[in-house]
C-alpha cells in the first residue's frame, strides 16, 4: 500500500507492506545514503516480515543530513501511531546504514522528551542493519553517542568485514551500552552485505530470518 506521509511542507514517499492477519507490532525501515526505500535488501525484509505476520512501513528520505533525516523519521513514527488503519501495540525502530543512525537519534530525542511515557511504550526496539561506526579507515572519530544513550533493546546485524564497522570496535562500544543487545555477524560480509561465494538472496536469508526472531522474542518481552 503506497502512502505519502507529510513532512513540513513536503511529503515522504512510504509503502506499507501489510500481513493478512491484523497485525499488532510494525516496523519501521529506511535506507542508507544511497538508494531509496526500494533498496533491494528492504523490500527483501518487508516482504519477509509482512509474511510473518509484522506490519512493516518503509520511507524513501533523500538527504545526506542525519539530522533532517531524524527529523523525517519522527514524522513517520507519529504517524504510524496515530494511524487509524493500523492500530498497532508497538513498533521497532530500523534502518540500514546511516538510517539506523537516523533511527537510533530518533529514540534518543523521544525518550528525552516531555511525554516520554507515551512514547517509550510505543518504541520497543532498535534493528541497525550495517551501522556506520566509523568512516572508512577514521576509526578514531566513533558514532556511539546515540548508542550508549539508549534504554530499548538494540540487534545489530553488521558484516564481520565491514569498512565502517570494525568488528572489535562495534564489540567494545555495544560492551558499554545499557540497553538489551545482541550483535549478528555476517560472516566476511562488507557494508553493503556482500559476501563472497554467496547470493544476495542467501544472506537476505540470514538476515531476515535473525531480525524476525529477535523481533519475535522482544516483542513478546514487553508484553508477557
Amino acid at each position: 500500500v503506497k502512502v505519502k506521509i507529510p513532512f513540513g511542507s513536503k511529503y515522504l514517499d512510504a509503502i506499507f507492506s501489510v500481513p493478512e492477519k491484523k497485525p499488532t507490532y510494525g516496523v519501521i525501515l529506511t535506507h542508507g545514503a544511497g538508494g531509496d526505500m526500494n533498496f533491494p535488501h528492504l523490500v527483501s525484509l518487508a516482504a519477509y516480515l509482512a509474511s510473518h505476520g509484522v506490519l512493516c512501513l518503509r520511507f524513501t528520505c533523500k538527504g545526506l543530513n542525519v539530522a533532517y533525516r531524524t527529523k523525517a523519521f519522527k514524522a513517520v513514527v507519529e504517524f504510524l501511531k496515530l494511524s487509524d488503519d493500523y492500530k498497532l501495540s508497538g513498533v521497532f525502530l530500523a534502518g540500514r546504514s546511516m538510517g539506523s543512525r537516523a533511527a537510533a537519534c530518533v529514540i534518543c530525542q523521544l525518550s528525552q522528551g516531555e511525554d516520554d511515557d507515551d512514547d517509550d511504550d510505543f518504541i520497543q526496539g532498535l534493528v541497525c542493519l550495517s551501522y556506520p561506526l566509523h568512516r572508512p579507515k577514521l576509526q578514531s572519530k566513533l558514532r556511539d553517542e546515540d548508542l550508549l544513550l539508549l534504554r530499548c533493546p538494540v540487534l545489530f546485524v553488521s558484516g564481520s568485514a565491514d569498512e565502517m564497522c570494525e568488528k572489535q570496535l562495534l564489540e567494545d562500544v555495544v560492551s558499554k551500552m545499557k540497553a538489551p543487545k545482541k550483535i549478528h555477524w555476517i560472516d566476511k560480509a562488507n557494508h553493503g552485505m556482500a559476501v563472497k561465494g554467496r547470493t544476495t538472496n542467501d544472506v537476505m536469508e540470514e538476515i531476515n530470518a535473525q531480525v524476525f526472531s529477535w523481533l519475535r522474542e522482544n516483542a513478546q518481552l514487553q508484553h508477557k
